[in-house]
């Protein structure tokens, strides 16, 4: 079963079209990567399959027109970690993350053990463990990131939608997530995630969908999609493509001038 099915999407903001004529399926308990240049869309196909933004065409979650869902349901299903939240209240680090828990609760009803427990789990998953009682004020715009991973982890839905996940993060913490993530696929869940860094997105990903403005290019395994004929169609850059025992490496050799 697919958890999202895609046909024929396009959108447009403040006149301008940004997506057109996209198409994809998302299988259940698959990892699907969204790379492309800046401006190509992938943060307008992330919310839109968020339910964030209007469409023309087709979304279906789970066999069901996202549309249908409520704002509610659909949060019990989807989580959306985005590329950046402005942090306007002083919140402290473990209220932000249980607000992740809200789409599970009655209107006003309190968190129980069971919530603390699950924000206090994710908070260590994303190593902020002792960081409870800190204003999200005070934080680094890395320990903002991943206090905002910790929410979508601790809402446990079993898709995630993930926006540039590891922007601002160190390596270190770009590398324990990831896994973290990748784990969280093999036990079943779904995800889809936009990056930047090719070799990470094709190390992780079971499948990849480039896109360039605005339309989809090409979608595959990590060996299909990435060819040196789409990285230089694509990312302008002239590439040769080695693949190892566990991944691809990419070496760039030059600009590929228009």
């Amino acid at each position: 079963m697919n958890a999202f099915h895609l046909q024929n999407v396009n959108v447009s903001l403040e006149r301008r079209r940004i997506l057109s004529g996209v198409s994809l399926n998302v299988p259940s308990g698959q990892w699907i990567g969204l790379l492309g240049p800046n401006g190509a869309g992938k943060t307008t196909l992330i919310r839109a399959m968020a339910g964030m933004l209007p469409f023309e065409g087709t979304i279906d979650l789970k066999g069901r027109a996202l549309t249908q869902w409520s704002d509610r349901d659909r949060a019990c299903q989807v989580a959306l970690v985005a590329q950046s939240v402005p942090m306007y209240f002083d919140f402290t680090v473990k209220d932000l993350v249980l607000l992740g828990r809200a789409p599970h609760k009655n209107w006003l009803a309190p968190y129980h053990d069971e919530d603390h427990a699950r924000a206090l789990t994710a908070l260590a998953r994303v190593d902020l463990a002792g960081f409870e009682k800190r204003s999200v004020l005070t934080l680094s715009g890395g320990e903002v990131r991943r206090a905002l991973l910790a929410q979508a982890l601790a809402q446990d839905t079993p898709v995630l939608l993930l926006d540039e996940p590891t922007s601002h993060l160190d390596v270190h913490h770009q590398f324990e997530f990831m896994r973290h993530i990748r784990s969280l696929v093999d036990a079943g869940r779904t995800v889809v995630g936009v990056f930047h860094d090719l070799e990470l997105a094709a190390r992780f990903s079971d499948r990849l969908c480039v896109l360039n403005q605005g339309q989809v290019v090409t979608e595959g395994t990590p060996e299909e999609a990435l060819t040196p004929e789409v990285i230089a169609r694509v990312f302008r850059m002239s590439a040769t493509v080695i693949q190892g025992d566990d991944r691809l490496h990419i070496d760039y050799s030059a600009t590929v001038r228009n």
